[in-house]
């Protein structure tokens, strides 16, 4: 049962002497004493039977029975039991990457398929097989932009998410890139390298965007929105990226999730991550293999695309997998029923006086309360997950498909 040992006296003797130094003090003699730990307030060690039993005492600590109106990126959608199980067969399974496309088929086809998917959706050229995040994927989308255009201006809308806009911010003060926030797209955008738009933005509000003369489009979406909404494409974007958080994939504490970049054809050497195509064998029989691969373990550094290496094969499988199962119909029907639930309940709210500040939304609106602390306190008594608070008065609240007509009524009637 204590198969995890640490090193005994005489293991530590002797890789010390092979270092030159008599004790573990020298080794770390020239960190300062006031920058370590004296002690960690551990327990006494552990079986793993004991430890197992110790972390389920744990997790039932945990409440997982809140009716959840929490959004703003991530949002409790409806998963099929069978993507997980199917997800772990073996034909999916690869050594660790899939640089040889002889023992790699089933990851790359996986790959192929959900680059086709968010093609479709989107409605452009090519896209890539994930990114690490939504963050991420906005980040490496205006960095692709700034290689494309040789600008180092950047022109983002103040609406997008926050956490994006913090990722967006970290990599372009590593590149030297000049962010400029706005709420509207000037006149007058050619000194700029793109112009970056989140739709519908981070407070649900479906936005009516033109593609601006002189300078890329990005367009930030959430893929479950265009089930229903128009496609990016429809409106000129040059660049689509998101997060695929909604296509299948738990909300797991906040991730991990996946990212993804979409393009118009032209763009595609400029394009970061992996990139999985279809062609055929020796024999002639259909083969996927890694494709246009301008990432920075492949060719001189400073030629590179991005410094992204990887990519989230699994998470982009489990997506491929929930396209797959849901269908055209499906997937539509369970943005119908998202968006209607959104504006069911945004209607109720407006009889209790509290009011919907969004004019266009999908399925996540701004609501305005009295007190915000106080009304998701008395909202988190009643177990349910009211929203996420922006201001003093104002919460942004979210419905998915799993938020049935009683949902509702039960949000509405704790108030």
């Amino acid at each position: 049962m204590y198969n995890f040992l640490v090193h005994d006296e005489q293991t530590r003797k002797a890789m010390l002497n092979s270092i030159g130094l008599n004790s573990a003090d020298e080794l770390f003699k020239q960190i300062p004493q006031n920058a370590r730990l004296k002690e960690l307030n551990l327990s006494s060690p552990l079986s793993e039977m004991e430890v197992q039993k110790h972390v389920k005492n744990l997790a039932k600590k945990n409440k997982t029975d809140y009716l959840n109106f929490a959004g703003g990126g991530i949002y409790n959608k409806f998963i099929p039991a069978c993507i997980g199980q199917t997800a772990n067969r073996f034909e999916f399974l690869t050594a660790y990457t899939p640089y040889q496309p002889e023992i790699s088929q089933g990851t790359l086809q996986v790959m192929y398929e959900f680059q086709t998917m968010i093609c479709r959706l989107t409605g452009m050229d090519i896209s890539n097989a994930t990114v690490y995040d939504g963050g991420s994927a906005c980040a490496e989308a205006i960095l692709m932009s700034s290689r494309i255009s040789k600008k180092n201006k950047v022109l983002v809308y103040d609406s997008i998410n926050p956490q994006y806009m913090a990722v967006i911010e970290t990599y372009a003060h590593a590149k030297g890139l000049e962010i400029n926030k706005i709420n509207q797209i000037p006149s007058d955008v050619s000194e700029y390298a793109c112009v970056l738009v989140q739709n519908p933005n981070y407070y649900g509000e479906i936005l009516d965007i033109e593609k601006p003369a002189g300078t890329l489009l990005i367009v930030c979406c959430e893929p479950s929105t265009l089930s229903v909404l128009k496609p990016p494409s429809e409106y000129g974007a040059d660049i689509v990226c998101g997060d695929i958080q909604t296509l299948g994939i738990p909300q797991e504490f906040g991730g991990p999730h996946a990212g993804f970049i979409a393009c118009k054809e032209q763009f595609m050497r400029q394009l970061p991550g992996r990139l999985a195509g279809r062609t055929t064998d020796a024999d002639g029989n259909q083969a996927f293999c890694l494709t246009i691969q301008t990432r920075e373990q492949h060719i001189k550094r400073e030629k590179a695309t991005s410094n992204i290496c990887s990519n989230q094969a699994l998470i982009g499988l489990c997506s491929a997998l929930y396209l797959s199962l849901l269908g055209k119909e499906g997937f539509r029907q369970a943005g119908y029923l998202s968006c209607s639930q959104a504006h069911k309940l945004s209607e109720k709210l407006a009889k209790k006086g509290i009011k919907t500040l969004n004019k266009n939304f999908f399925n996540e609106f701004v609501i305005e309360t009295a007190n915000s602390d106080n009304f998701l306190k008395n909202l988190r008594a009643k177990n349910i997950i009211g929203g996420i608070k922006l201001s003093s008065k104002n919460i942004l609240v979210a419905v998915t498909e799993m938020i049935t007509d009683d949902d509702i009524d039960y949000y509405v009637s704790s108030l």
